[in-house]
């Protein structure tokens, strides 16, 4: 009986010379810490790209905000510059009409009030379409109608209707052209 007694206690306790890499899996000291510590990992990992995608996005929203209000004060003005281009027109159509020595003073009036209006706009970023001789671009010219011509190229403009107009790069409004074309 002493026998099985040593028998049964020897099946109990592991074998002295048996070392813990040679252990199960389970039972090896650290395994459950180092599957632990993997997951801790990548879950770091994870929260880090999550971090420097919102951080990325974050980035473009400025920017796209900041471009927006750029925008914002470069054509804030295009809608009062609309309106005013009837005025300019009308006061450069009263300086072409014919006048006598009567209307002197009132012609320069005229033209210095349309000095000071032009002077204006150019400082906020308006300039003329004015494409007198110019290849017709349809980009900035509206064709109102097409004459034959022997003196000028065919698709060039012959007359300007109306001048068109553009506030820094962005076209306020087209030129009102006549378009040559072959006799």
């Amino acid at each position: 009986m002493a026998d099985q007694q040593r028998e049964a206690e020897a099946m109990q306790q592991p074998d002295a010379e048996q070392r813990p890499e040679e252990l199960e899996p389970e039972t090896a000291p650290g395994a459950g810490l180092e599957e632990a510590l993997a997951e801790a990992e990548r879950k770091a990992e994870e929260h880090r790209n999550d971090f420097l995608r919102v951080a990325a996005e974050l980035d473009n929203v400025r920017k796209r905000a900041q471009r927006d209000l750029e925008q914002a004060h470069k054509f804030a003005i295009d809608k009062f510059v609309i309106e005013l281009l009837p005025v300019k027109d009308s006061l450069e159509l009263a300086l072409n009409t014919p006048g006598g020595e009567a209307n002197d003073g009132q012609r320069e009036g005229i033209e210095m009030t349309l000095k000071l209006l032009d002077t204006a706009l150019e400082k906020h970023g308006v300039s003329e379409v004015d494409p007198a001789g110019e290849a017709f671009n349809p980009e900035y010219h509206e064709a109102m109608a097409m004459q034959p011509s022997d003196e000028a190229e065919p698709n060039t403009v012959l007359n300007v209707v109306q001048k068109g107009y553009v506030l820094n790069g962005r076209l306020l409004r087209p030129a009102r052209v006549i378009v040559a074309r072959e006799p």
